[in-house]
């Protein structure tokens, strides 16, 4: 069936390609399908790890007094009980 996805060819050693085989077989899709799959959750991995890393470098410099209210940032006031 042909596709306008844009296509990649993967080098892998037999170990991996083995690995992709058996998960690809388990769940009932081609290989191609498993691949994509990876990939797109070990990206998801990677930002996940890049935005903490923005987080806790944003936390380092974080003062409490410098900080918005609900108030000041969406000009209604908090639902939050006191």
């Amino acid at each position: 069936m042909p596709t306008k996805q844009p296509r990649l060819n993967v080098v892998l050693e037999p170990r991996s390609f083995r690995s992709i085989e058996r998960l690809a077989a388990r769940d009932g899709v081609s290989l191609s399908m498993k691949a994509r799959d990876l990939i797109h959750e070990a990206l998801g991995l990677r930002e996940d790890v890049y935005w903490a890393h923005r987080a806790d470098e944003r936390l380092k410099h974080f003062k409490i007094d410098d900080a918005l209210t609900d108030e000041q940032v969406w000009g209604r006031r908090s639902k939050r009980r006191r």
